[in-house]
């Protein structure tokens, strides 16, 4: 393990994937911890995808498992595919079927995007709605990103092509700064996405990236020493705003690296 920290912005290197999963799993642990002790409650927005279903069985497993308050942890997803919530392609059932399915969370505490809703803008809303209840936020004269929920921890992972979330090169969401969540439409798929928006992943206390695989090596140099191309590089996009932001990277990831 590699470390490269300041007081903001900490890259950490693993030999491989199981000893990344199981450094976030033990990491996560703690800190659920330490938000419980000072807040009394740990809100987290969960990553889809491949690269944290590992992460999620290791939760789900002694002794992460006992070691988590779950009766005081409340689990968001960052993003949703436009699909019913027991489709394969469905970021819910993967998360169901790796960790909700294996500890005592209560039902309540899990908030998932209505990815069946054949209207993706009106399901982006309803999230944004119920976000809005959760954090207990104001109305005002409408969304701005001071007013946006703040979770104390967004997991993320990035896509060869340097997306994250479903916020995915060229497309609209990376515009956008006056809602929390959004539908947006991913022409390389012909679908929508539900997914947060970069102003609410940096309201987070802390972000976390999980990174694995050779195939993300050249655009994860180009994002973390590369120019600031964020239309390019949705990944660019991710700086909390006083908060920290934490890459877990694997040393064929970080292959490319100039100072890992």
């Amino acid at each position: 393990m590699q470390p490269q920290t300041n007081s903001n912005f900490e890259l950490v290197i693993f030999e491989n994937a199981s000893e990344l999963n199981q450094a976030v799993a033990n990491r996560l642990v703690d800190y659920n911890k330490e938000c419980i002790t000072q807040k009394e409650r740990f809100t987290l927005a969960l990553s889809g995808g491949n690269t944290p279903r590992s992460l999620y069985n290791l939760l789900a497993q002694s002794p992460a498992r006992e070691n988590i308050d779950w009766l005081n942890t409340y689990l968001f997803f960052g993003d949703e595919r436009c699909v019913p919530p027991d489709h394969t392609d469905s970021n819910y059932r993967m998360v169901r079927e790796s960790l909700l399915d294996k500890v005592s969370i209560p039902f309540a505490n899990v908030f998932r995007m209505e990815g069946e809703n054949p209207d993706p803008e009106k399901a982006a809303a309803t999230y944004a709605s119920q976000l809005q209840e959760f954090f207990e936020l104001e109305s005002g004269d409408g969304p701005s990103p001071e007013n946006f929920p703040s979770f104390d921890l967004v997991l993320l992972g990035m896509g060869p092509d340097g997306h994250t979330a479903s916020l995915f090169p060229g497309t609209a969401a990376l515009q956008e700064r006056g809602r929390p969540v959004t539908a947006n439409f991913v022409p390389k798929f012909d679908s929508y996405r539900i997914t947060l928006t970069a102003p609410t992943i940096n309201r987070a206390a802390q972000v976390w990236f999980m990174v694995t695989g050779a195939d993300k090596a050249e655009n994860l140099q180009r994002v973390l020493e590369g120019e600031f191309q964020p239309q390019s590089l949705p990944s660019q996009l991710i700086k909390p705003q006083g908060g920290k932001l934490v890459w877990f990277v694997d040393k064929a990831a970080a292959a490319r690296l100039i100072q890992p």
